[in-house]
């Protein structure tokens, strides 16, 4: 069993910079491979990003590519989303979650987090 946590989540400017966290429990936790999804009210869940268990390899949505990084500590069981040149099209809920594979697909992923508000105002 695995328990995400999502913070950083506020509201910014565009252009702004921000930095989300989601902190892994469980033993397992930084054996997982974790993604960013994030969904825009009334719109379904999209994917940001993901990256492998080791922090070798990352995988990013072309809408934030060269704006957006993943990165993570497993020795903190913490993963990041470093958020560059925010625009406002990237108002949404972003959720962290925890799975096999870094895949792009929700339902590649086995848990997941409660949420964080990201606000970007023009």
């Amino acid at each position: 069993q695995v328990k995400l946590v999502e913070s950083g989540g506020r509201s910014v400017q565009a252009g702004a910079s921000l930095r989300l966290s989601c902190a892994a429990s469980g033993r397992s936790a930084s054996s997982y491979a974790m993604g960013w999804f994030r969904q825009p009210a009334g719109k379904a869940r999209e994917f940001v990003g993901a990256i492998s268990w080791d922090g070798k390899s990352t995988l990013y949505a072309d809408s934030v590519k060269g704006r957006f990084t993943i990165s993570r500590d497993n020795a903190k069981k913490m993963v990041y989303l470093q958020m560059n040149s925010l625009k406002p099209e990237d108002t949404a809920v972003y959720y962290c979650a925890a799975g096999p594979r870094s895949g792009s697909y929700p339902h590649e992923y086995q848990y997941w987090g409660q949420g964080t508000q990201v606000t970007v105002s023009s």
